[in-house]
């Protein structure tokens, strides 16, 4: 069994929940919690839409492999990943291999609801973004289920629910996790 005692990490969607329900189990395990977007920001000064529009995509990519590379050495820790992370095989391995993951998913539906009045999602910046959010899950969910060591199922459910649901499967797991 991988090493995964006491380090935590969040894959799914944008939209998915990752860095709330993050923030909230780290805080009830007392660990530290970061999310790899948050600290592409803090390190390069720098928004991630501003990142887009001046390095494109491949740019911040290259960035999050190396923050997620990073992150993933540290331990103790919770971390919400952004939703394109899985996209790189550099970060599912650093994923798999050195931490628990949970999937944390949500409907097309669920997922528009909750981005749709946010402007730092610079992928939806399109006239059309359920179709755009629509091929970002179907090129991203084979990597989520093939990364992630537990599926969460999101949709419609209190973040107080949710939080009391992944205690108890850490609890159940029998490598010591809590």
């Amino acid at each position: 069994m991988r090493n995964q005692s006491n380090t935590l990490y969040f894959i799914g969607a944008m939209g998915a929940g990752k860095t709330t329900i993050g923030r909230c189990v780290a805080s009830r395990l007392h660990l530290p919690f970061k999310d790899s977007d948050h600290e592409i920001e803090t390190l390069t000064g720098a928004s991630i839409p501003l990142i887009f529009e001046l390095e494109g995509e491949a740019g911040f990519r290259k960035r999050e492999q190396e923050m997620i590379e990073a992150l993933t050495q540290e331990q103790p820790l919770v971390l919400a990943t952004g939703g394109g992370a899985v996209l790189a095989e550099g970060n599912r391995q650093y994923l798999r291999e050195r931490g628990f993951v949970i999937y944390l998913r949500a409907s097309l539906n669920q997922l528009l609801e909750r981005t749709r009045h946010r402007k730092n999602r610079p992928l939806l910046q399109t006239d059309n973004p359920r179709e755009k959010l629509q091929q970002i899950l179907t090129a991203r969910e084979p990597l989520y289920l093939a990364t992630a060591d537990w599926v969460l199922d999101t949709e419609h459910q209190p973040v107080k629910n949710l939080l009391q649901t992944i205690i108890q499967h850490l609890e159940a797991l029998d490598d010591g996790w809590l």
